[in-house]
C-alpha cells in the first residue's frame, strides 16, 4: 500500500516515533533491522560485481571458459550468497521474536493506562480498548515483520545499489533516477484513494464487537422475552458491514499491488532496452551492462515491497495508532503523594461538582463522613452518588469543589497507600474466573475465623452449604454460576474479611432479601462501631434507618426519579 496521508492526530511520516518510545523491544528491533539490511545489501552488490565479472569474462574471453579461471570470485559469489541468506533468515527470525513481543509490550502499556482513566472515560472507550487490545493490536506483526523491514530496505538498498550503478553504467542511473520516483508519487495517489478504509474497519469491528457482547450478555432474558430475533439481525447486519469494508480494503490492496509491480516491471525493462542498445553499438562494456542490469531490479524492489508489505500492516497501524493514543492522554499519580491515617481522618466533602454529558452530577455536594458513623448518600438515578464515592477513592478528578481526607485533598494523596485503608463494593463487583475461595482471597489469604464471621455477615455461610465443593465452587467471568444474590453476598463477604478503615459501599443491600439485609446493615454497624468510616450509597429504607447521617446528592442535570424499595 501506499503510504496514505495520515489521517488527524496520526503523526506524520512512514514510521510512528511513539512506537520507539513505548516500546523498548521495538529500538532493538529497528537497530538490528538496519544492521542486517546493510549486510544483505553489500552481499547484494557483492554477488552482482561477481557475476558480471565471471559472465563478461566467459563470453569474451575464450581463454577463460573454465571454473579453475573463476574460483576466487565464485568463491567469492557463494559466500554473499550465502550470507544473504543468512542475514535474510535471521531478521526473519528476529522479527517475528521481536514483534510478538513488542505487541506484548503495547497490550501491557495500553492495559496499564487504561487503569488510570477516570470511571466514566473508561466507559466511553471499553468497546474501543477491548477490540484494540484482544485483535486488532496483533495486525501491528505484520507491520514489524513485513513493511519495517521493507521501509529499512528502501532508505539502504536502493540508494547504496544506485550508487554502483552510477559507477558502472550512469545512462541506466539516469533512467532509474528519473522513473524511481513514479512508484512513491503512484503510493501516494493510491493512499489518497484508500485514506481512512483501516479506520473504518477497524470501526465496524468494534461495533460488531460490543453489539455481540451485549447480546450475549442479554440473551437469557431476550429468549425469556422472545425478543432476541430483533438483535441478532443487528449483529447480522454489522457482519455484513464488516465483511464489506474489509473486502473493499483487499481489493484495494490488491489492485495497488498489480499497478506497482506492473510500473516497476516497465522501469527495469527500459532500462534494459537501453541496455541492449548499447551494447549492440559498443557504446558500453558488456560487464558494466550485466552488472547494471542485475542491479536495476534490486533499486525497485524495496520500494515495490513498502507498498505491498502496507497494506498487509495498515490494520494494525490504525490499532496502534489508536493505542498511541490512549497512551499519549494517560496519567500517572505523581510519586511523593501524602498519606493520612484513616483510622482518625475524617472524610468530608465541599463543594464537589462533577460534570456529566448532560450538566452536573453530583453539583455542590457537601457532607462530612466522620470516623466511627455511617454515612448514606441518596438521591434520584443519575444525581451523582457513584461519582462521588469515585471522588472518595480518588478515581475521579472533581470539576470543582474537593474530597478532604484528614484536611488533606484526595488528589494530593499517594493514592496506593489510601486505597490500601478502603474496603471498596462497587455496584457491579468484579469476579474473576476460578473458585470462590481464590475470588475472596483476591487481597490476601484472610485468617480463618475471620474469614467465618465474614461469610456469617454477609449471610455467605448459607450460600456455601448449597454448593456441595464449597470454596472450591468454580465460578466463570463476571460471576456465571452464582445468582446476583449469591454474587452480591461474595463481595460482600469480600469486603468485611478486609481489615481497611475505611469502607466505601455503592448499594450494598441490592439483590438481597429483607432477612439478609438486615443481617448485612448489622455487620456494617459492628464494623462503624469498630472505628470504620462507613461510607455507602443507598435508598432502600432499612438502610437510610441503619445511617447515623443521610446526604440528599442532587445534579444541575434532568435526572430520573428513583423510587423507594420496600
Amino acid at each position: 500500500m501506499t503510504a496514505p496521508a495520515a489521517p488527524r492526530g496520526r503523526a506524520k511520516g512512514p514510521v510512528d516515533p511513539r512506537l520507539w518510545k513505548y516500546s523498548r523491544s521495538a529500538r532493538g528491533y529497528l537497530v538490528v533491522t538496519v544492521a542486517l539490511s546493510t549486510v544483505v545489501t553489500l552481499c547484494i552488490i557483492v554477488g552482482a560485481l561477481a557475476i558480471g565479472r565471471v559472465l563478461a569474462g566467459v563470453i569474451t574471453d575464450p581463454t577463460a571458459r573454465s571454473l579453475s579461471a573463476w574460483t576466487t570470485e565464485l568463491a567469492v559469489l557463494a559466500g554473499a550468497m550465502a550470507v544473504r541468506v543468512l542475514a535474510t533468515g535471521a531478521q526473519s527470525r528476529y522479527a517475528h521474536r521481536s514483534a510478538s513481543r513488542v505487541v506484548a509490550e503495547l497490550e501491557v502499556e495500553v492495559l496499564t493506562a487504561a487503569t488510570r482513566f477516570e470511571p466514566r472515560e473508561l466507559d466511553r472507550e471499553r468497546e474501543e480498548l477491548t477490540v484494540v487490545v484482544t485483535r486488532a493490536i496483533g495486525g501491528l506483526r505484520a507491520y514489524l515483520t513485513g513493511y519495517l523491514p521493507a521501509l529499512v530496505s528502501a532508505v539502504i538498498v536502493t540508494p547504496l545499489v544506485l550508487v554502483v550503478i552510477v559507477t558502472q553504467d550512469v545512462t541506466s542511473a539516469v533512467v532509474i533516477a528519473v522513473t524511481l520516483p513514479l512508484i512513491p508519487i503512484f503510493m501516494i495517489l493510491i493512499g489518497l484513494l484508500t485514506k481512512g478504509r483501516a479506520a473504518a474497519t477497524l470501526t465496524t469491528m468494534t461495533r460488531l464487537s460490543a453489539q455481540l457482547l451485549d447480546l450475549l450478555a442479554g440473551l437469557p432474558t431476550l429468549r425469556a422475552l422472545r425478543r432476541e430475533h430483533g438483535p441478532a439481525a443487528r449483529i447480522r447486519a454489522l457482519g455484513d458491514a464488516h465483511r464489506r469494508t474489509t473486502m473493499r480494503a483487499l481489493k484495494v490492496a490488491f489492485l495497488s499491488s498489480m499497478v506497482l509491480e506492473l510500473l516497476a516491471t516497465l522501469c527495469v525493462a527500459l532500462v534494459a532496452v537501453g541496455i541492449g542498445l548499447r551494447l549492440v553499438f559498443g557504446e558500453m562494456t558488456l560487464e558494466a551492462g550485466i552488472i547494471a542490469l542485475i542491479l536495476a531490479p534490486e533499486v525497485y524492489f524495496p520500494l515495490r515491497a513498502v507498498g505491498t508489505q502496507f497494506h498487509a500492516a495498515e490494520d494494525g497501524v490504525e490499532a496502534a495508532e489508536r493505542a498511541f493514543r490512549v497512551l499519549d492522554r494517560r496519567t500517572t499519580q505523581p510519586s511523593g503523594g501524602r498519606t493520612v491515617n484513616a483510622t482518625t481522618a475524617d472524610i468530608e466533602l465541599v463543594g464537589l461538582t462533577v460534570a456529566s454529558r448532560d450538566g452536573n452530577a453530583p453539583a455542590g455536594l457537601s457532607a462530612l463522613c466522620r470516623t466511627g458513623t455511617i454515612t448514606v448518600l441518596t438521591g434520584p438515578n443519575g444525581s451523582g452518588k457513584s461519582t462521588a464515592l469515585q471522588a472518595v477513592l480518588g478515581l475521579t478528578s472533581p470539576t470543582s469543589g474537593a474530597v478532604l481526607v484528614g484536611g488533606v485533598p484526595v488528589v494530593d494523596l499517594d493514592l496506593d497507600r489510601w486505597w490500601a485503608q478502603i474496603a471498596w463494593l462497587p455496584q457491579r463487583p468484579v469476579l474473576l474466573p476460578g473458585t470462590l475461595y481464590e475470588n475472596v482471597t483476591l487481597h490476601g489469604v484472610p485468617d480463618t475465623d475471620a474469614l467465618d464471621a465474614a461469610c456469617r455477615a454477609s449471610g455467605f455461610d448459607a450460600v456455601l452449604r448449597e454448593h456441595p465443593n464449597g470454596w472450591n465452587t468454580r465460578v466463570g467471568q463476571g460471576g456465571v454460576g452464582l445468582s446476583l444474590g449469591e454474587l452480591q453476598r461474595l463481595a460482600l463477604t469480600r469486603t468485611f474479611v478486609s481489615d481497611a478503615t475505611v469502607m466505601v459501599l455503592d448499594e450494598p443491600t441490592a439483590h438481597l432479601d429483607a432477612a439478609s439485609e438486615q443481617t448485612v446493615l448489622h455487620a456494617i454497624r459492628d464494623a462503624a462501631d469498630r472505628g470504620v468510616t462507613v461510607v455507602m450509597v443507598g435508598h432502600r429504607r432499612a438502610v437510610l434507618h441503619a445511617a447515623d447521617r443521610v446526604v440528599e446528592v442532587r445534579s444541575s442535570s434532568p435526572v430520573v426519579p428513583e423510587f423507594d424499595h420496600v
